[in-house]
This record gives C-alpha cells, structure tokens and sequence, in this order.
C-alpha cells in the first residue's frame, strides 16, 4: 500500500469538492481548478476528508496512487492557501521591478526582459533583488518560476544569475595563472 496515497486528505471549511467519475473539481477563495484523473483510481468524500483509492493491485494502479492523492491535496491547498516560490538575484546592475502585472528584468542583457504571468500568477519585487511567484496552481507557480530563473541561470564562477532563494549553487575554482608554462 502506498504510505503517501492512503493518507486522507482534509478539506477546509471555505473549499468545496466535486467528484464526477475521474474528474475532480476544486473550488476555494483564491480560484477554481479541475483535473481529471488517471483510471486506476477513484476519490471518495467522507464528510470533510477525501479519499483516493486505487481500483487493483497492478503495478500502474500503485505507481498512480500517491501520485493521484498529492495532486488532489495540492489542488486543495491552492484554492484554500495558495502557493509562492521565492527567487534571488545577485550579480551588479542585476535587478527586477514589476510594471502593471509584468515582471521587468535587467539582466546584464542590451534589452530588458519582460514576463507576462500566466492567468492566476502574480509576481512581486522586495528590495529589487527578491522575486516572489505567486498563484493557486502549484504546477503553474513552479513552470513561472523555472522561466524566470532561465532567463539567467547562476553560472559556477561568481555565482552570478537568478536562483531559487535557499538554492546552493557549486562553484568552480578560476583559471590559475599561467607562469610556469613557457
């Protein structure tokens, strides 16, 4: 049995779920999503908790289990709490603003770079240096961030570039001089 996928999952008080069949309807505060989900499973609601419970024993029903019940929590979550993925920039003249709903980055480029979030995506600055992606659709959250920090990976030299706040970037020693070549 999977540890992750037996576990209930608790729906609070403002959120409203509806089953019908394989697809799962999720409405809260924050938005509204909908997922269908894979054969193998089925979700009952018991009062305030739902369930997901796999059909079989097959070796795909297991593998879609956890999966299934962490993507119906998660739905959730976003609806009721919502998520945010935070992201540093370091590096000189390296900055970030938001102008209207965009997200406006100078970036070592000859062009600022300009990021139109996705619907249910809002961006905010702190100190010009601090990003924060936030939404209700943790995928969405995730997918936004991941194209903001492409923009200017941090490179292993000094460090310099857009990362994920907490990320530990490795660096790499520099040339050594060349003296005793000749």
């Amino acid at each position: 049995m999977s540890r992750i996928g037996k576990r209930p999952i608790t729906i609070p008080s403002k959120v409203q779920v509806t089953i019908d069949g394989t697809k799962v309807v999720v409405k809260g505060p924050k938005g509204e999503l909908s997922r269908d989900l894979p054969v193998q499973v089925t979700v009952n609601q018991e009062g305030e908790t739902l369930q997901v419970v796999r059909k079989d024993d097959s070796r795909t029903s297991r593998q879609m289990h956890g999966l299934s019940r962490t993507l119906v929590a998660n739905m959730v979550e976003g609806v009721s709490q919502g998520f945010q993925r935070r992201l540093e920039i370091q590096g000189v003249g390296y900055r970030a603003q938001v102008q209207g709903r965009n997200l406006v980055l100078n970036m070592g480029f000859s062009h600022q770079v300009h990021i139109e979030p996705p619907d249910g995506i809002q961006f905010a600055v702190e100190n010009n240096t601090n990003v924060i992606v936030s939404g209700y659709d943790k995928e969405v959250v995730g997918n936004t961030a991941a194209k903001i920090r492409a923009v200017r990976p941090p490179e292993p030299y000094k460090g310099k570039g857009i990362r994920y706040a907490g990320e530990v970037v490795r660096r790499k020693a520099g040339k050594t001089g060349g003296k005793g070549k000749k």
